[in-house]
């Protein structure tokens, strides 16, 4: 390959992959074309793209970037799994794809430069909340004690509120009250 086509194709990954920080890493090897389109217009339409790299390139494309932690990865044929809401549901989706294709190998992920290697390292990767997920824990935590007080708060207000319900109901009645000692 001429050293014009090694820049083009560096300078395509460059572009394509712009400020991209997370994606996982995957081989296709193996994996019939039928099933390979099938996973990938699946993916497609959760908004994940996979692109398919020549390693040495992908290493000088992504160098500056924390793709560029990535390296170890880069073994054999090798594509980029990206998109969708967030890395942690990529990894979600490829694993329920793996789990159909014995060929689909799940070489690792790269999260905010920190790598996650092997189907392991995804498998953990897929159990971490996503970025909503952790928001909408983080707001219960926060919400949570204040629930506990106004409850607590509200509880001897609404016994005291029955009791005098029951001795209002009493005196309709025309029952007495008896005095406690």
């Amino acid at each position: 390959m001429s050293a014009h086509t090694k820049k083009y194709i560096i300078r395509d990954y460059t572009q394509r992959l712009e400020g991209l920080d997370d994606a996982l890493v995957i081989s296709i090897r193996g994996v019939n074309a039928i099933d390979n389109n099938a996973m990938r217009n699946a993916l497609a339409e959760k908004q994940i793209k996979v692109t398919v790299v020549r390693n040495n390139l992908a290493r000088h494309a992504f160098k500056e970037s924390l793709l560029g932690n990535a390296s170890p990865l880069l073994k054999g044929p090798s594509a980029f799994a990206y998109g969708g809401q967030s890395v942690v549901d990529v990894a979600r989706e490829l694993i329920k794809w793996a789990e159909k294709l014995e060929h689909l190998e799940l070489k690792g992920a790269v999260l905010d430069g920190q790598i996650f290697e092997g189907k392991a390292g995804v498998e953990k990767l897929s159990k971490m909340p996503t970025r909503e997920e952790a928001l909408s824990q983080a707001v219960t935590l926060i919400l949570s004690p204040g629930g506990k007080l106004v409850s607590q708060l509200k509880g001897p207000g609404s016994t005291l509120a029955s009791i005098l319900k029951s001795i209002e109901e009493k005196l309709e009645k025309g029952e007495t009250i008896a005095k406690s000692a």
